[in-house]
């Protein structure tokens, strides 16, 4: 897991991660079966299945020797693995072999999702207090055990899909709320205090440089309304962390301002790659319409030509959904994954024309 994997010569699709209902072999055939053919599918995750198969639990049960237990107040720091940590562990061994035999002869790009440090920290308490985040011992030990952990993650599905290419999405929902101090005391009247943005992207970058160095790629996601643009500082660490794709939802129902395509140009032309959420997935649940290849389309290429970005640069851009795809019904997913397939085809269309 070393070797450094081609550069992407087309648009592709993927989707954030979670998928409907409780059965992971189910879900890992659909994905691969919509996704398989030159675009980037990714490891299914069921969040119906209950506690232990949530994004915080998933990720928790990955670090090395920090157990944690599911209590009323959340995932907590424990001496013991409790219940709801082995039925984690238990659903990561169903989810990996379901993975093995869907993808059994799969060689391709393949994408796997974690909850990023920051997000983790402020999820996760301390055996008695505050939530992680607030003590920074802490918070870089729950760090450092993270980056084994997903390292050790990213091996064994390396293992089990040898000829894959892994990209590492890191999620990081809460990462504008530590670096504000929004985020709530145990009591909830009170609010953290900030992390500093210095040490919020070094966390970063010790994450994705232990996994570059380990020949797997990552991408990072905030889907913040701050992000691309605005005064939070998220955009501007989020492309200096290291990560060789970035994530920005960009529905065709909310385009983005002139401002945050501007931001995200500079993205490419620093090289990152630019995950494209394209795809408003609770317009779905709430029964819209699935949009056209079109309307899919037109939200990428609008305003690449209105900056005058070159068709080459297409090659970088993946389109994908603004969240996951567990609301909707299975059906319905396999089609979103299908109309984004049919999205990326076009642009690629648009590519060998340039």
């Amino acid at each position: 897991m070393t070797s450094s994997p081609p550069a992407p010569t087309a648009p592709r699709a993927t989707a954030t991660g979670a998928w409907p209902g409780e059965h992971p072999l189910e879900a890992a055939r659909a994905v691969l079966g919509e996704l398989g053919g030159g675009h980037l599918p990714f490891a299914p995750e069921l969040p119906a299945r209950g506690p232990g198969a949530d994004p915080t639990g998933r990720t928790a049960a990955l670090l090395v020797d920090m157990p944690v237990d599911l209590q009323p107040v959340g995932w907590r720091l424990v001496d013991h693995p409790g219940r709801d940590a082995q039925r984690a562990a238990s659903f990561r061994t169903a989810d990996l072999d379901a993975l093995a035999e869907a993808a059994d002869g799969y060689e391709g790009p393949l994408k796997l999702q974690v909850v990023g440090p920051w997000s983790l920290a402020a999820s996760v308490w301390l055996p008695r207090g505050e939530r992680a985040v607030v003590d920074e011992g802490a918070a870089r030990d729950l760090l450092g055990s993270l980056v084994e952990g997903v390292l050790q993650h990213a091996a064994d599905v390396q293992r089990l899909v040898p000829a894959a290419q892994l990209l590492v999405q890191v999620d990081e929902p809460s990462l504008p709320a530590v670096l504000e101090g929004r985020v709530p005391t145990a009591s909830g009247w009170g609010r953290l205090r900030a992390v500093d943005a210095q040490r919020a992207r070094d966390g970063l970058r010790d994450l994705t440089g232990a996994l570059r160095a380990a020949g797997v790629r990552t991408a990072l996601r905030c889907t913040a309304p701050s992000s691309p643009s605005g005064g939070s500082g998220v955009w501007p660490l989020l492309r200096t962390a290291g990560a060789d794709a970035l994530v920005v939802a960009a529905p065709v129902s909310r385009p983005l301002g002139s401002a945050a395509w501007e931001e995200l140009a500079e993205a490419l032309e620093s090289g990152h790659e630019l995950h494209l959420g394209v795809l408003d997935v609770p317009a779905l649940a709430g029964g819209a319409a699935l949009p056209e290849v079109s309307a899919l389309l037109e939200a990428v290429r609008t305003p690449w030509d209105r900056l005058g970005l070159p068709a080459s640069q297409l090659a970088q851009v993946v389109v994908t959904t603004t969240t996951g795809l567990a609301a909707l019904p299975p059906a319905a997913a396999t089609a979103a994954l299908g109309r984004l397939r049919a999205a990326a085809d076009a642009l690629g269309e648009v590519l060998a024309e340039a």
